[in-house]
């Protein structure tokens, strides 16, 4: 799993931000974020200083891009 603020999230995410590279995304119960890309490797990610709202607004960007996104 990894640790990151909003921000680090964001910069990490956007060169993959597309269906080319990630075949879909989900928050489980703990509210991390899951990824799986379409290689079949998956990362989690805990977000640390967001509010729901503003991971309501990433996702959103992800699903913009074509990615299904379970929320």
């Amino acid at each position: 799993m990894n640790t990151c603020s909003l921000t680090q999230f964001v910069e990490s995410l956007e060169p993959w931000l597309s269906d080319d590279y990630i075949r879909k995304g989900r928050i489980d119960e703990n509210g991390d974020v899951s990824l799986l890309f379409t290689d079949g490797v998956s990362n989690v990610y805990r977000i640390t200083d967001c509010t729901s709202a503003q991971l309501d607004g990433i996702i959103e960007k992800i699903r913009s891009k074509g990615i299904p996104f379970e929320a």
